[in-house]
């Protein structure tokens, strides 16, 4: 190695990869960071016995490197990834009252990101911090990422964030790992995952597919640029463009349909037999998964930044980029317009006659929208919103640098081996009672050949691999 540091580089053409791999060796200490090129990354370090063992333990890590492609570089020769900030203009209300806000919290940057489960609340900025919060306000945690969040994502029981630094990250532990990895070249714009099958639209209305294994699976480019919208089913992935939406075969196979929409498609939306989309030409448009057919039209009186509907699409709600928001019954008939009292909403969800909405000045806020407040509201009368404090001490996480190790699992811990397979390396489950020869879907980067490793859980898909739930520990 030259000196005490040895700097590699992987960049593949076609999106496969745009990585590096630093190992610096200080006596008995080897230090590894890697990640993103352009990124800070990640760290982790090991002491050895003795020089000699650490030297030749970093000699072992470069070789496995070399081997997988890495290459010898000078850091800051290549370019990091494009990332595109979404500008958005947010004008006052033209509503003539204000929508009845239970609570506001206020995340201290612009924020898009958010997913309101069943149990709690996440939102997501772009200073990279995600708080999580009770239905009633209270802030519970803070994830603290190392670049913007891009978006939040649920998929099942797994909460994932994608970030500015092209990582998505696995929030469902309290300790954040990294899922996939985007490739350089694809600037994102929105994310969407299903069955552990990441879908990626970006700047250049282009969508790339990745599998469970962080694996490029496919890609295509739409007919038009700025891709806001992803949403997949186990039918199709629906891609919203300057050009309308696009349906594609989930295995790649081609495109199902095309729909041009009245403007360029700024956000979407599913339900389970039907897509919305939000546009700048004023409009959310319901168009059938089965064709593409326009079933409804929804009218609102500014550019649309965001919708959601109630279960089934029995309403369906609209964000402006005049801080308004509407209620419309199913037929596209307008039933109220408020004001949010805060910014327009870049992202919303229903939930149990309440709304929440992330605003362009990055707060969460919980509206009341049962027919009772909102026509109270309509009225003039609105409770005083709750501004929401962080706690003193409130718990954080951030992505671990290194893997805890255990000399033996705990009585319910379950272990899993890292195993070459047909050149790459794969996880299987080695405990009792599982199927030996499915893959788990487990973070690349911590992946050595031989390698055991101690899960909390592990969940069946019904796509033939295992997923982990809670914290990953190293088996010694």
């Amino acid at each position: 190695m030259a000196g005490n540091t040895t700097y590699l580089e992987l960049s593949q053409d076609g999106g496969g990869a745009h990585k590096f791999y630093e190992v610096t060796v200080d006596g008995t200490t080897v230090a590894v960071r890697y990640g993103r090129i352009g990124a800070a990354g990640q760290a982790q370090s090991s002491v050895f016995p003795t020089v000699e063992k650490a030297r030749a333990a970093a000699a072992r890590k470069v070789g496995e490197k070399v081997r997988k492609g890495y290459a010898p570089a000078v850091p800051g020769g290549r370019a990091a990834r494009p990332v595109t900030r979404r500008q958005v203009a947010s004008a006052p209300s033209t509503a003539r009252a204000v929508a009845p806000v239970l609570w506001r919290f206020r995340t201290g940057s612009a924020a898009f990101g958010i997913h309101i489960g069943e149990d709690r609340c996440w939102v997501g900025n772009q200073a990279g911090d995600v708080y999580t919060l009770g239905h009633d306000g209270e802030v519970l945690a803070r994830y603290r990422l190392p670049d913007g969040v891009k978006c939040l994502v649920a998929d099942d029981f797994w909460i994932y964030a994608g970030c500015d630094d092209g990582t998505v990250y696995d929030l469902s532990a309290k300790v954040p790992f990294a899922a996939y990895e985007i490739a350089s070249d694809v600037d994102i714009f929105w994310l969407d995952i299903h069955e552990g099958v990441l879908n990626v639209a970006d700047r250049d209305g282009g969508l790339t597919v990745i599998d469970h294994e962080d694996e490029y699976q496919w890609s295509r480019k739409s007919s038009g640029q700025a891709a806001w919208m992803v949403r997949r089913d186990e039918r199709a992935v629906y891609h919203g463009h300057s050009a309308g939406v696009t349906a594609y075969a989930q295995d790649g196979g081609g495109e199902l349909w095309h729909t041009r929409t009245t403007g360029s498609v700024l956000f979407g939306w599913q339900e389970a037999h039907a897509v919305y989309a939000g546009t700048h030409r004023n409009v959310v448009q319901r168009l059938a998964k089965a064709d593409g057919a326009v079933e409804a039209t929804y009218r609102c009186d500014a550019a649309v930044y965001s919708c959601a509907t109630a279960p089934d699409g029995r309403y369906v709600f609209a964000g402006d980029s005049s801080s308004s928001v509407y209620c419309f019954a199913a037929d596209g008939t307008r039933l109220w317009k408020l004001g949010t009292g805060g910014g327009s909403a870049l992202s919303m969800q229903y939930l149990d006659e309440k709304l929440y909405m992330v605003t362009t000045d990055g707060s969460l806020v919980c509206v009341d929208a049962s027919e009772g407040a909102i026509a109270a509201a309509q009225g003039g009368t609105v409770p005083v919103p709750l501004d929401i404090k962080s706690a003193a001490a409130l718990p954080t996480y951030a992505p671990a640098t290194t893997v805890a190790t255990v000399s033996a699992p705990p009585a319910s811990g379950i272990v899993v081996e890292c195993v070459r397979q047909g050149g790459r390396l794969r996880v299987h489950v080695v405990s009792d009672g599982y199927e030996p020869t499915w893959n788990v879907q487990f973070p690349r980067h911590i992946r050595q050949a031989g390698a055991r490793y101690v899960v909390e859980a592990l969940s069946p898909t019904a796509s033939g691999f295992y997923r982990v739930r809670g914290e990953i520990q190293r088996l010694l």
